[in-house]
Parts: C-alpha cells; sequence; structure tokens
C-alpha cells in the first residue's frame, strides 16, 4: 500500500474505538485534546499542560525484518547503536509509514503502545522502559495525535497483555549516549 493510500485509509482502530475498549477493559484514563503533533518536540508545550510522563515511541526494525516497538519518557536519551544489544537484535533503523501501517495501523506521528493491538500476526515486540513503567502516569496519543491520553502503568500493562503481547520492561539507560 502506497504511503498516499494510507493517509486515506481509515484507521483500524481511531481514537473513540480505542476509548471505548479502554472504557470496557475498565482503565481509568485521563483525556486531552490538543493541536495535531509530529514530533517531541512539537508536543514539548502541550506535555507541560498534562499531568504525567509525555511519552514517545520508536518503531524500529533490524536487517532480518523483526519489528520492534520501543516506548519511553520523551527525556530518555537513546543512543542507536546501542539499542540492538537490548534487544537482541541486529542493526536498527525506523520503520517506513507504509509498515507502520502495515504492522500497527497508525500514521507517523500517532505511534503509541496502543497501536500493538492491531498486530494480530504478532510481528512487533514491544518493550518498555523500566524508568517510565516507575510514574505515576504515563502518557500517549490514543491511535491519533490531537489526543493524548493519561493512565497508570498497570493500566498499560493489562491493555497490551489483553491484546496477545508479553511486553518486555527494559532498562533504557543502558542505551544512554556516552
Amino acid at each position: 500500500m502506497s504511503e498516499p493510500q494510507t493517509q486515506l485509509s481509515p484507521l483500524p482502530v481511531d481514537a473513540p474505538a480505542l476509548l471505548r475498549i479502554l472504557d470496557d477493559m475498565d482503565i481509568t484514563y485521563a483525556l486531552h485534546e490538543h493541536v495535531p503533533v509530529f514530533t517531541v518536540a512539537e508536543s514539548s508545550k502541550i506535555d507541560r499542560q498534562i499531568d504525567g510522563l509525555a511519552c514517545r515511541n520508536l518503531f524500529l526494525r533490524d536487517k532480518k525484518k523483526q519489528n520492534y516497538l520501543v516506548v519511553a519518557g520523551n527525556d530518555t536519551m537513546i543512543d542507536m547503536k546501542k539499542l540492538p544489544v537490548l534487544l537482541d537484535s541486529g542493526r536498527l533503523s525506523f520503520g517506513s509509514a507504509e509498515r507502520l501501517w502495515q504492522y500497527l495501523g497508525v500514521r507517523p506521528g500517532s505511534v503509541c503502545p496502543f497501536s500493538i493491538m492491531n498486530d494480530k500476526a504478532g510481528e512487533v515486540e514491544i518493550f518498555l522502559d523500566q524508568d517510565m513503567m516507575a510514574a505515576e502516569t504515563v502518557c500517549y496519543h490514543p491511535m491519533e495525535n490531537h489526543f493524548t491520553v493519561g493512565l497508570k502503568p498497570d493500566d498499560l500493562l493489562k491493555f497490551i497483555r489483553a491484546h496477545d503481547h508479553e511486553p518486555q520492561i527494559i532498562d533504557l539507560k543502558q542505551a544512554a549516549p556516552d
């Protein structure tokens, strides 16, 4: 599927549908609506207005075509050359918009841990930073980048596990730049 086509296609699960799923799972969350943001830098002004740890998501792939979703706090520094050791992978590159759509059913700027629910074939491994998981509230886009959802880390784990993935919690400080 070409990139223009993914921009026109409806999301497999949009934000309202995701919120209904969270409600059905009895997961408590705070919802914040804002202008669309595509980068951590763009979201910094908005993040200051929302209680909780602002987080980012890296959709990555190695040469063996294994896909990874790495989720960490926005301030967590990651050296991409050190990350393969932690993930037990080969050299990593960012996934294309086409692969992002194919495996996680979201568009660039909207990657989030909730999108793992669209990986029905189990082709994406999800890694969560242990420091992020120690926060009281973690914040992510709910499939669309004009909303932010804040929830407890245990509820994030509950959601991911309910969608047939077992997240690995790792210490991303080991991948910090020298």
